[in-house]
């Protein structure tokens, strides 16, 4: 019995520990539950008093929920001090977490970094007491400013840049909508935007930022930037026409030969002229020594230049090129020169648009030294829409990109991405940017929740939950995290952000064309220059190839009139020659016909003589012999 027994009070073990285990499941998930109540209710709380404070009413009660003590058998949260920065309905983190993340912003301080103030944590209620700062000099570690439509992007976006430049930092943008044009001109206070700065602790004073104003090949009202197809290269450029990898292989052959050949590309008429040269019968055979090229590869990059010169895409390349060397001004005040690169149309171009822009950042590696980690940066590099830029991107392309942002660093730049989701952009390159402004996000579609959850996946672990966080911030809020001085990220932080000083309206029109025309920028890039390029070049080679046909021509044909009349000389000789011997016969037979004559004569007369002679002999032998007889008859 006692044998048996044994397995029954092991059982009753196993059983009891099991329902302890699920005992204890169920309370974890009942506190999961209940904390995801509170922070919707913390949310719905802060969502309806920023409501209220817009509209000077009095805060409503909070929800019971918000009133609601954690479960009993949870320690209680220490209560908030009671302070002017931490009145307000309750937040999501306890004091605890809000000094933590006190001391992981550095304050301003004599004799310390230099810091870009983001705006103050919020914690229910916005928390002027703690502060959300990035020291300048980690700028250059690059970062990502990312949020729905809507959600204040372009605005951090000019509050960051108006402040990196008057600490004496030059800054790029591109302005879209020409929004950020604005920040040219003070900005206009109202008692609204002044009660929302105060109570983040910013001292907000209206101020203009002094900017320049560029515009893609002439199209818009900025000075025009342009550069050269053979600068541009074949990487950006096959981004740009939409090539396959064969493709764009078959397009870097095209630039080296051209290279080889000093025939520069300058504009799109450059390499059409130099495409149908190397399907000509002349170029077949020299670009065959290097390689070759398929008749049809060629046909499918010659139609794409035709369609891409056809969008108006020609006036973007030419001379005088752009030196990205002119983005590092600085104001005669010290201040940085903010550049705005106005993209209008935007929506016709985008491919063009981005690998332009990035085009500028790749020139910037190439031309600038190294300087390593510096108090502040040369430059910082705002690249909106980026989503464009790596929207079908090619293997070779995302690997320039990438490659240039790790490197770009040590030259003393800094890069900020801004889209509306961290999946716009390639994990490579995420996982170098060190400074991170999430602002809200929407999850209406299956796909808008995968971005969401894509999102909160790359956070550290913070008191948040960021999941429901990021659907609950208002616009000018976000989550902020950066990059330390010590190279360790600080810790997740709502925060509200600080306003821009310069206006949030774009220039008006009269204003941005007179600062354009004053600008020493006009005076050297607003006339195009018409080099002699490859088209030309071509062009030239082809009048001396046909010259020199035509003088070959000339020559074979007075070679041929040389052999006709030399023939006919010849046969002419001929004709002579046998006339002069059908003479010389003539006279040969004639000589012999005198000479057998006279010989007939000599003989006749000879013969002649003889019979006369025989006859007289005949006639004294007969008269001999006659009187001979004679003689002997007398005897």
């Amino acid at each position: 019995m006692g044998a048996k027994s044994q397995p029954d009070d092991g059982n009753a073990a196993v059983s009891a520990a099991e329902a302890a285990e699920a005992a204890r499941l169920a309370q974890e998930e009942l506190q999961a539950a209940i904390a995801k109540a509170e922070a919707a209710a913390r949310a719905a709380a802060e969502a309806a008093a920023r409501e209220a404070a817009a509209s000077g009413e009095a805060p409503a009660a909070a929800p019971a929920a918000m009133d609601a003590g954690p479960a009993a058998d949870a320690e209680p949260a220490p209560a908030a001090p009671e302070t002017a920065e931490s009145a307000g309905p309750a937040g999501p983190l306890s004091e605890e977490e809000v000094a933590v993340i006190r001391a992981g912003y550095p304050a301003a301080v004599d004799g310390g970094p230099t810091l870009l103030h983001v705006g103050a944590l919020v914690n229910g209620g916005p928390r002027a007491d703690a502060q959300i700062t990035i020291p300048i000099s980690m700028l250059n570690r690059h970062g990502l400013i990312a949020g729905a439509t809507g959600t204040g992007k372009t605005r951090t976006l000019q509050g960051l840049a108006e402040q990196i430049a008057a600490n004496g930092v030059p800054v790029f943008a591109v302005d879209i909508k020409g929004d950020l044009s604005g920040m040219a001109a003070p900005g206009e206070p109202n008692e609204k935007l002044l009660g929302r700065t105060a109570g983040i602790g910013q001292d907000w004073q209206p101020h203009a930022t002094q900017a320049e104003f560029l515009t893609l090949g002439g199209m818009g009202v900025g000075a025009p930037i342009r550069t050269s197809i053979e600068r541009f290269g074949p990487v950006m450029l096959s981004k740009v026409l939409g090539l396959n990898p064969t493709q764009e292989s078959s397009l870097g052959l095209v630039f080296h030969y051209a290279k080889e050949r000093g025939l520069p590309l300058i504009e799109l008429a450059d390499l059409q002229a130099l495409l149908a040269y190397l399907t000509g019968e002349e170029g077949k055979a020299e670009i065959a020594a290097i390689g070759g090229l398929s008749k049809q590869t060629v046909g499918v990059i010659q139609r794409n230049v035709i369609a891409f010169a056809g969008q108006g895409a020609d006036v973007f390349f030419g001379e005088p090129a752009f030196d990205p060397l002119d983005l590092l001004r600085t104001a005669p005040d010290g201040t940085g020169m903010v550049t705005l690169l106005e993209v209008p149309g935007v929506q016709d171009r985008p491919t063009l648009f981005s690998t332009f822009v990035m085009y500028l950042l790749a020139e910037l590696f190439d031309t600038l030294p190294e300087v390593g980690d510096q108090d502040k940066p040369r430059l910082v590099f705002f690249f909106d829409e980026a989503h464009l830029l790596f929207a079908d991107a090619s293997k070779a392309f995302l690997q320039q990109i990438t490659q240039t942002v790790r490197l770009i660093r040590s030259k003393g730049v800094g890069v900020f991405f801004v889209t509306q989701t961290p999946k716009d952009v390639p994990g490579d390159v995420l996982a170098q940017l060190g400074s991170r402004v999430q602002h809200a996000l929407r999850a209406h579609t299956p796909d808008d929740a995968k971005a969401l959850k894509a999102t909160v996946s790359t956070y550290p672990k913070s008191g948040y939950d960021l999941a429901e966080v990021l659907q609950a911030m208002g616009t000018g809020e976000a989550i902020v995290t950066v990059m330390g001085e010590n190279g360790a990220p600080t810790p997740v932080a709502w925060t509200r952000l600080r306003a821009p000083q310069g206006s949030m309206e774009p220039l008006p029109a009269v204003s941005m064309q007179a600062a354009v025309l004053a600008s020493p920028l006009r005076a050297k890039y607003g006339e195009a220059i018409d080099e002699h390029s490859a088209a030309e070049m071509l062009a030239e080679r082809a009048e001396e190839a046909a010259a020199e046909r035509a003088q070959a021509e000339a020559e074979a044909e007075r070679q041929r009139q040389l052999a006709a009349e030399a023939k006919q000389a010849e046969k002419a000789a001929i004709a002579a020659a046998k006339q002069a011997e059908r003479e010389a016969a003539a006279a040969q037979r004639k000589r012999e016909q005198e000479a057998a004559r006279k010989e007939r004569e000599r003989n006749a007369a000879a013969k002649k003589a003889a019979d006369r002679l025989s006859s007289v002999v005949t006639s004294g032998a007969r008269t001999v012999v006659n009187q001979l007889l004679r003689s002997l008859f007398r005897r």
